[in-house]
């Protein structure tokens, strides 16, 4: 990624001491887990996620499990979440009616992020701008001891699962 300074979706820019967002007014918080910042978490993170809002009632998860890892890939990637003692923060939050709030906290910035125009033949560099077109709202806020990138992604709900999914999901996060 190119420095520059963060922006989000909802138009507003500045450095990641500048907070570019809020909660949504009546969310509620499923999960939060911390993992080593390595490339190998990446996968096991966003099939945790996958657990979680699957046992929240959510369907269609594609486009949340895309953006989640495209936010932490950016942490594992450009961040100080990628040195050997790194980590990496995933809160997970059902934001309402068919929207889940995800928030990927990282140990601080190596250089400051920029969505940045690619051409054709580039393999990096659209990941912010993937997370911009899947996501309703996203930006940044400031978390001690880095940034915390959130994005908000809609889903379909259905029905809760069955009890015995819940209890396989407790078994498996513990």
């Amino acid at each position: 990624m190119d420095a520059g300074s963060w922006g989000g979706q909802d138009g507003t820019d500045g450095g990641c001491g500048q907070d570019l967002g809020g909660h949504t007014t009546g969310t509620r918080f499923l999960s939060e887990v911390v993992a080593p910042g390595l490339n190998s978490s990446v996968p096991l993170l966003r099939h945790y996620a996958k657990l979680v809002l699957t046992a929240a009632g959510h369907r269609d998860l594609d486009d949340v499990l895309l953006v989640l890892g495209e936010l932490l890939n950016n942490a594992v990637l450009h961040t100080r979440s990628g040195d050997p003692s790194g980590l990496v923060a995933v809160d997970i939050s059902d934001a309402g009616d068919r929207l889940v709030r995800i928030e990927v906290a990282d140990d601080g910035d190596r250089a400051v992020p920029l969505p940045r125009q690619t051409g054709d033949g580039g393999d990096f560099g659209r990941g912010l701008q993937l997370v911009e077109a899947l996501s309703v709202r996203w930006g940044v806020r400031r978390s001690f001891p880095g940034c915390m990138v959130w994005a908000e992604v809609l889903t379909m709900e259905g029905p809760p699962p069955p009890a015995a999914s819940l209890v396989s999901l407790e078994v498996a996060a513990a």
